[in-house]
């Protein structure tokens, strides 16, 4: 594999793991414990949508998508792991999967 496609693997894996599989909060917080149930993709600005933050954090992983093709010449499998791992990432960004749990993991 080249280079820009494996950065892009480490940067989008690293980013799905930290926003949407990590439960709980960093530091206390006076919620009384409801934020130990939501990812810190749920809890960030307190679950306003289409905030700055989130939405940089939306933008990267596409201009690195789109970086990444084309410096790889859009090489077919790297064209084809590239979006599989963008839409890992872009999915469960989406306002329509706030608080979801596909098949039940992560509920607890």
């Amino acid at each position: 594999m080249q280079g820009p496609v494996c950065l892009t693997l480490c940067v989008l894996q690293s980013m799905y793991i930290f926003l949407h599989t990590v439960k709980g909060t960093p530091f206390e917080t006076p919620d009384q414990g409801k934020a130990r149930l939501l990812t810190h993709w749920e809890q960030m600005d307190y679950g306003v949508q289409f905030t700055a933050s989130r939405k940089f954090l939306t933008i990267m992983p596409i201009v690195l998508y789109f970086l990444t093709s084309f410096y790889t010449k859009y090489d077919r499998i790297h064209f084809i792991i590239n979006t599989i791992s963008l839409m890992s990432v872009l999915i469960p960004k989406l306002p329509q999967f706030h608080g979801v749990r596909i098949f039940g993991i992560n509920k607890y």
